[in-house]
């Protein structure tokens, strides 16, 4: 292998090995009944997210629930009668948004 090569190689595995150690969030929200609705976040490297900030929030932008995600990963809240969508954000790059039409029935 050529001298020149190395250094090359070098900076394409550092690169690589660095995409292979992210994590990407996850949050699914199901119906637990007509009136509550559970949410669940994560990571797809299998983490949990405790004390993730996942809030609940109108069309109109008004937080309607906030929240921040249980010992568990959990947060359950009745269901709004407004129109929302639930946002989890565990910080710049690692926002999840799900409206209430993606939302699993009961």
């Amino acid at each position: 292998m050529s001298n020149a090569f190395r250094p090359a190689l070098l900076m394409f595995c550092a690169g690589f090995s660095a995409s292979v150690l992210a994590h990407n969030p996850m949050c699914e929200c199901k119906a637990i009944d007509a009136e509550q609705i559970q949410c669940t976040g994560g990571f797809s490297d299998g983490s949990g997210a405790p004390g993730v900030t996942l809030d609940v929030i109108g069309y109109d932008e008004t937080i309607l629930v906030p929240g921040k995600l249980g010992a568990d990963s959990t947060l359950t809240f009745k269901k709004p009668g407004a129109e929302f969508y639930v946002l989890f954000d565990a910080g710049p790059g690692h926002v999840v948004e799900i409206d209430q039409a993606d939302i699993q029935a009961p």
